[in-house]
């Protein structure tokens, strides 16, 4: 009981630290920007609210202006199942990457936000 009250009041302290630092968004042309948003239609990120992995994660999405549909592994059996269905397992963040008919499924924030970066940071 101890653990889990910890777990939650860190994890609400992790979510309130990302609010009041989080970064500026990339600014961009309408059109640019109208782009970014027709090739992230296919992106989905499996995500734990208060993970601080998650949370790196929906900052480099935040920074980039890059909007995604965010998936709760956590509290939604649906996308829990899909996740480990899908992907292969339960381990978040996780982005799901739609392209021409392929499905990828990317783990570790590390290497999705080099991916993102590659992605979207020039665009």
């Amino acid at each position: 009981m101890i653990v889990k009250a910890l777990r939650t009041g860190l994890g609400n302290l992790i979510i309130f630290l990302d609010f009041i630092t989080r970064p500026r968004k990339m600014k961009r042309s309408a059109e640019n920007q109208a782009a970014v948003e027709q090739a992230a239609a296919g992106l989905a990120l499996y995500q734990f609210r208060a993970c601080p992995f998650c949370v790196r994660t929906r900052r480099t999405l935040h920074r980039l202006n890059v909007p995604v549909t965010l998936k709760d592994a956590k509290n939604n059996p649906a996308d829990r199942q899909a996740l480990l269905e899908e992907g292969g397992k339960i381990k978040v963040p996780c982005l799901r990457i739609e392209e021409e008919g392929k499905v990828t499924w990317l783990y570790e924030s590390k290497v999705i936000g080099a991916y993102l970066e590659d992605r979207f940071a020039t665009a």
